[in-house]
């Protein structure tokens, strides 16, 4: 039986389903067909120009795995080597806490949770399918910015914190989305982990040519959430395979679990230090999200190498930017003691990616779980950490 804490949880990492509206409702007519259903043996897929996209199996959401369906799988105890579908068992109705804040509100409440960030599910998939338009990829995320803030907006009764995408790549829209979300009351905001596109290839958005971008989020306060996604990465990995198809969530691959052990958050994070943002702006809080947490030794340690060979290149040593300016969501399955040991608790956020098939059943059950760790530590992680960082 899960314990009941003595402090109000806040969790970092909740997700929403979206409806098959998500991308198109507020599209220019000049752009209507950039997103659409396509019905393939008798199931909806997501068409996006004119491609389909096997990202999400079940782009519409009608039916969904039950929340904590593959805990299992990802807490390493599939012992008789089930797959996903198998562990996924008999599905469930998307209901309408999945889709609209009154209901989620009211589940929060159910489950014992004071606040959380509230992630899309779906729109991870636009910039990555867009990265040769820049122009186009900004109105699509302009778009579905505006159906986000019809259907959950960005701060619904300061305890559910949807998350809008941001993305500098045409720096001058990039600021008015930016403006646009701030007077929205945004608490949060979502950033792929992941270069940007421009007219002259992909570069990453921590160069000094988006400090304009950085200047204005360090002002207004937010907190940065790079979420796990379609970072582009599938690329590469399709080298070692000789395959070239996208990325698709919930078809795990061995080479990919052992090869792709968080780098692409490790690169934007690196970024971020290596090419100086977070000196230039030090009041920027980026927090990494369901990306886990045992690349942050990997990353630190290569940091601290950089510097001893080349202390003149950082204004300030990379490791003591890293432990100012970053916060860590691990998987929930993740062992705690290590990262703790290298960042401090008060650097770690609990999140609970519910309701994904990954994530947890039962989200408050984790508090049973980091029992063995300190009260004053579990407080912060699941409690003070993000309630500073989305403090207005």
């Amino acid at each position: 039986m899960t314990a009941s804490p003595d402090f109000e949880i806040f969790d970092a990492d909740n997700h929403l389903y979206e409806s098959t509206d998500a991308f198109t409702r507020h599209l220019p007519e000049a752009h209507r067909r950039l997103f659409r259903f396509a019905e393939l043996d008798g199931r909806k897929k997501l068409v996006v120009r004119d491609r389909i996209t096997e990202f999400i199996p079940n782009p519409t959401f009608e039916v969904i795995a039950r929340p904590g369906a593959h805990m299992a799988f990802y807490a390493g105890r599939n012992d008789e080597g089930l797959s996903l579908r198998q562990l996924t068992g008999e599905p469930m109705a998307c209901i309408p806490a999945f889709r609209r804040p009154e209901p989620r509100l009211e589940l929060l409440e159910e489950q014992g949770i004071h606040a959380t960030l509230m992630f899309p599910t779906l729109a991870s998939l636009i910039e990555e399918r867009l990265i040769d338009d820049p122009a186009l990829t900004m109105v699509a995320i302009g778009a579905f910015n505006e159906w986000l803030h019809d259907e959950w907006r960005y701060d619904f009764a300061g305890r559910i914190f949807a998350t809008p995408v941001v993305n500098p790549c045409v720096l001058d829209e990039g600021i008015r989305q930016l403006e646009q979300i701030i007077d929205r009351g945004a608490r949060a905001v979502l950033l792929r982990p992941a270069p940007v596109s421009s007219d002259r290839g992909t570069r990453s958005p921590f160069l000094a040519e988006f400090d304009p971008f950085w200047a204005r989020v360090e002002e207004a306060g937010l907190l940065v959430c790079l979420h796990a996604s379609d970072s582009g990465y599938q690329r590469y990995l399709n080298t070692w395979e000789g395959e070239s198809g996208e990325y698709v969530a919930f078809r795990p691959k061995t080479f990919v679990a052992v090869a792709d052990d968080g780098r692409a958050i490790q690169d934007a994070l690196a970024s971020a230090i290596c090419h100086g943002m977070l000196t230039r702006f030090p009041g920027v809080k980026l927090m990494s999200v369901e990306n886990g947490g045992s690349w942050v030794g990997h990353l630190i340690r290569n940091l601290e190498l950089a510097y001893k060979k080349m202390p003149n290149e950082f204004a300030e040593h990379p490791r003591e930017v890293f432990e100012r300016n970053v916060w860590i969501n691990p998987f929930w399955e993740d062992s705690l003691h290590g990262l703790i040991d290298l960042i401090g608790a008060e650097r770690v956020c609990y999140g609970s990616d519910f309701p994904h098939p990954e994530g947890l059943d039962d989200p408050v059950s984790w508090y049973d779980e980091v029992s063995d760790l300190p009260a004053s530590d579990v407080e912060r992680i699941m409690s003070s950490n993000l309630r500073s960082l989305i403090a207005a």
